[in-house]
């Protein structure tokens, strides 16, 4: 994108182009590396005899593309004799039409600024960091930054107000974070899970499926270590698809059951919740461990016998959806909830499962979407996070291929060859009907396309989509997953948890219009078993710069965490995190897409004071101290620190 720009030179010529209602003004400027035009389209009588020709002026204002050549229209221009700042950076503030009409121009607002700058002394900007702080990481005092970052005279101080500014913002976030999660240790007892137990024992020596990686083994180290210590565990396990990451959250409810509570798994959609049970069932079929399944179809007589064994302590280990969060189902001691798929739940949901026992269980929310470091530190800063950073061994690498709409001949010829040996293919589309807006494939065009390509009765295809029955979309899905049918039509509501080790394809119609983390999400459906699985990407024939990057980056990379930090370049923690975690940040001036070095280094210092200065007692501390208490002054658990 490009940015507004300032330039010190003179207009060497002017002209009048086009006619009637395309007419324009056309300057041109000159500096020292070159020249460019600038445009005006109205007014174009009144600013032709008010242009300075030949004299040394500064332009400011945003470049356009026009054709093959550059111009900045309507720029606003400063003349010597205007300003005193001919030789000072010209700052840019937000403007409109209606503010222009009335002479709050960006230049007049910069002129409004300055006055009020100059009329400040530095008591009326009190500093907010301690002396340390600003020595070690070199920053300017609170008052300078704030003059800098409007009236700098040079690249060097805009860029020093620039870096104090955004440290500061990041500082006083990631303090409020650590002393939340301080607040949280100190508030809640954790129960205390004296030994792994017999369960765990029996199920690791006897009837563990596959050798964990090491990354399993430490994430378990790390979640058991929480689990004795006597502190309430709130950790984030993240790990990329495919990475075991239920397997861990089983052995770490087998902790739970083996110290006499029970456990509890909770998933975001229904079908996602019975693969759980169905797979930990499994596991534990030769073990004494009771385990049962909570969900919105479950019968109403079956869901008042469980109710009954779940308050009586007869269930182990309870899966289930949102249905486990009503008030009507109670444990007799629940010890730890897992919530799986972090960012389709919010706090509130989380603090429901909190309160499931008198004494708080232990917590662990698990995502399968990898987040980049800096918003781990932000968004879940008030969690201890582990990560699964490694595949099962024999895991093949998912070929992923980019292809345009014309090569679809060619595609369908493949896919025959992938059903001949037995495999099943998903299909993706991005929408339910025709758009009027946008021209791409959508789902129920592209369910007829594939009938007459792949016809029955040689072929079987299901159909899945969000509109569906909760009923109707469980029979097409258990279709698949038996392998009834050979090629799954559907929307994304299959990018989440749906496991057929059988699948080996996917295809994505219209793979411009999903994320990065989307699309990653949907290839992790296949690579499940031994056999070699490929992603296809179709796209438009014209197809944006960005998405281009996206289709380059999946064709690249299979790691997860490379692919999000990308997608936090294209898109940003909004649509990232979703809005309902992304509500949180209200940053002026820092971002976390560019940042994240600040980031890092703001939340080492926030550590660092809290480490030496728990309460921030000492003297040199009272500024930081008076800050954090007014963003905290109307937010719960303040009162902690005061």
């Amino acid at each position: 994108m490009v940015s507004y720009i300032q330039i010190k030179g003179k207009i060497i010529g002017v002209r009048e182009v086009g006619t009637g209602k395309s007419k324009r003004l056309v300057a041109t400027f000159t500096d020292d590396s070159g020249t460019i035009d600038l445009v005006w389209f109205k007014g174009i009588n009144w600013i032709k005899s008010s242009l300075p020709v030949g004299e040394e002026i500064v332009v400011y204002g945003k470049p356009t593309l026009y054709g093959n050549s550059w111009n900045i229209p309507h720029p606003e221009i400063s003349k010597k004799n205007e300003t005193s700042s001919i030789h000072k950076f010209q700052a840019i503030y937000p403007s409109n039409e209606k503010l222009n009409r009335n002479g709050l121009n960006t230049k007049n607002i910069a002129k409004l600024i300055e006055q009020l700058l100059n009329s400040l002394k530095s008591i009326d900007i009190p500093e907010t960091l301690p002396e340390s702080i600003l020595n070690k990481h070199h920053l300017i005092n609170r008052y300078e930054a704030y003059r800098k970052i409007h009236l700098p005279h040079s690249n060097e101080e805009a860029q020093k107000a620039n870096f104090r500014l955004k440290f500061e913002e990041l500082f006083f976030l990631q303090l409020e974070l650590l002393l939340r999660k301080r607040i949280s240790l100190q508030k809640i007892k954790g129960l205390i899970f004296k030994e792994v137990g017999q369960p765990f024992m029996e199920f690791y020596e006897n009837h563990i499926p596959f050798k964990l990686t090491n990354a399993q083994k430490r994430v378990i180290r790390e979640i058991y270590v929480d689990l004795k210590s006597g502190k309430h565990m709130n950790r984030l396990l993240q790990g990329d698809v495919g990475s075991g990451k239920t397997l861990v959250a089983l052995l770490a409810m087998l902790i739970a059951v083996g110290n006499h509570y029970q456990a509890a798994l909770i998933a975001p959609t229904e079908i996602l919740a019975v693969q759980h049970f169905e797979t930990i069932r499994n596991m534990l079929s030769k073990m004494n461990v009771s385990v049962e399944l909570l969900t919105g179809s479950t019968k109403k007589k079956d869901r008042k016998q469980l109710h009954e064994r779940l308050k009586s302590g007869e269930v182990n280990i309870l899966i289930g959806t949102h249905a486990i969060l009503e008030d009507t189902v109670e444990f007799q001691n629940l010890g730890l909830a897992i919530i799986d798929e972090q960012h389709r739940f919010g706090v509130a949901q989380r603090a429901k499962m909190r309160k499931k026992n008198t004494s708080t269980p232990h917590i662990l929310v698990m995502t399968a979407t990898p987040i980049p470091r800096t918003l781990s530190m932000t968004f879940y800063g008030d969690l201890d996070v582990s990560v699964i950073d490694e595949l099962p061994p024999g895991r093949k690498k998912i070929i992923t291929k980019h292809i345009f709409e014309s090569q679809r001949l060619t595609l369908f010829s493949f896919l025959r060859k992938e059903i001949e040996k037995g495999r099943q293919v998903y299909i993706v589309y991005p929408l339910i009907a025709e758009s009027e807006k946008l021209d791409y494939n959508n789902l129920m065009d592209g369910f007829e396309a594939i009938s007459r390509a792949f016809p029955m009765p040689k072929y079987q295809v299901s159909i899945v989509h969000g509109k569906m029955r909760p009923e109707d979309k469980e029979f097409e899905m258990n279709r698949f997953i038996k392998g009834e049918t050979q090629i799954m039509v559907a929307t994304t509501v299959i990018e989440v948890g749906v496991n057929v080790p059988n699948a080996s394809v996917m295809v994505i119609e219209s793979a411009e219009r999903f994320g990065l983390s989307q699309l990653h999400q949907l290839r992790g459906r296949v690579g499940r078993g031994g056999e070699q699985s490929y992603c296809i990407l179709i796209t438009g024939d014209e197809i944006s710069k960005d998405g281009l990057k996206r289709m380059q980056t999946m064709v690249r990379t299979n790691d997860g965490f490379e692919i999000a930090e990308v997608d936090l370049q294209l898109r940003g923690p909004g649509d990232i995190m979703g809005t309902q975690q992304s509500g949180m940040l209200d940053l002026k001036i820092a971002s976390l897409v560019k940042d994240g070095p600040i980031v890092t280094l703001s939340r080492d210092a926030a550590k660092k004071l809290l480490k030496d200065d728990p309460r921030l007692e000492k003297p040199e501390n009272y500024p930081a101290k008076k800050e954090i208490l007014k963003i905290l002054k109307e937010k719960p658990g303040w009162q902690g620190i005061a």
